[in-house]
């Protein structure tokens, strides 16, 4: 039996299985969950990037949840890393949280503004 939602129900995450691979940018305003691998830009109210997910592009969001890998800079509020997450690029928050990290390899730059994916931020 297949389980679909409606168009009423507006939250439900957007899911990048393991396995999948895509190319181009996502934008929503809900979460995203990569277990996959990606090629583009993503917009979203959170980015979940778990074991094993890789996203190659910008991220601009609420929240960020970085277990997986990150080869961009990120825009977010707020910013969980985890043990395994690797990560270049620049990342740009407000809050950030990191546990037991040892593989970022990005600049680190605290938001100031209240724009987001504005030239200030590269």
């Amino acid at each position: 039996m297949l389980v679909f939602t409606n168009a009423d129900e507006k939250q439900s995450p957007t899911v990048i299985g393991a396995g999948c691979e895509l190319k181009g940018d996502m934008k929503t305003d809900h979460t995203v969950q990569i277990h996959g691998h990606i090629v583009g830009n993503i917009t979203a109210t959170t980015v979940v990037i778990g074991r094993g997910g890789t996203v190659i592009g910008k991220i601009i969001a609420d929240t960020l949840f970085l277990h997986g890998t990150l080869d961009g800079p990120a825009i977010v509020d707020t910013a969980n890393v985890f043990s395994n997450a690797q990560m270049t690029g620049v990342l740009s928050y407000r809050t950030l949280n990191i546990t037991n990290n040892t593989g970022l390899d990005c600049k680190l730059s605290t938001r100031r503004d209240d724009n987001k994916g504005t030239n200030n931020d590269k």
